[in-house]
């Protein structure tokens, strides 16, 4: 089988569910940028120093909600097939919180603004924070026009925070 079919060369590409758009598209913006986070959040965890296991799993849980994300944003909201498409929950929001609260109860109170850098995982966290901002602005544009899962934004916008918090642990 041939990576490369050809089919994009017209400037289209083509959603999960068949329907052929624009690769400018806002939904095409919208799981590029979940798909690179994503793939920031794999650089974060090859970074990630042995003491810090229980990071790579909290990333691990992360990714696969992320692929969620990217297969309902990859299918039209009008398709038979977002029936097939696992969405995020309730239940995914409240396990990312969790996560959140129990990695910051170990940090100290924060009292001044914090640079990006030090070790690599930190720096790999702030790019990933970044990253899942503008991901989160493009969903939010998006969701002006077309659904995009009850819970997805306010999944990437606790998921920023937890990358901040990621970035300091």
């Amino acid at each position: 089988m041939k990576i490369y079919t050809g089919g994009g060369d017209q400037g289209k590409t083509s959603l999960f569910s068949g329907e052929r758009v624009f690769k400018a598209h806002a939904r095409i913006d919208a799981y590029g940028d979940v798909d690179e986070l994503n793939s920031v959040l794999g650089a974060l965890t090859a970074a990630l120093p042995v003491q810090a296991a229980e990071i790579g799993t909290v990333i691990a849980r992360l990714q696969a909600d992320l692929m969620k994300v990217g297969a309902w944003l990859a299918t039209s909201p009008e398709s038979p097939a977002l029936a097939q498409i696992e969405a995020l929950t309730a239940a995914d929001a409240a396990a990312l919180e969790a996560a959140i609260d129990h990695l910051d109860a170990s940090l100290p109170t924060l009292r001044s603004f914090i640079l990006p850098g030090g070790h690599p995982a930190a720096a790999w966290a702030h790019i990933a924070r970044t990253v899942c901002r503008r991901a989160e602005r493009d969903l939010v544009a998006l969701a002006g026009r077309e659904p995009v899962g009850e819970w997805t934004i306010r999944y990437l916008n606790r998921l920023s925070d937890a990358l901040f918090v990621m970035a300091r642990y």
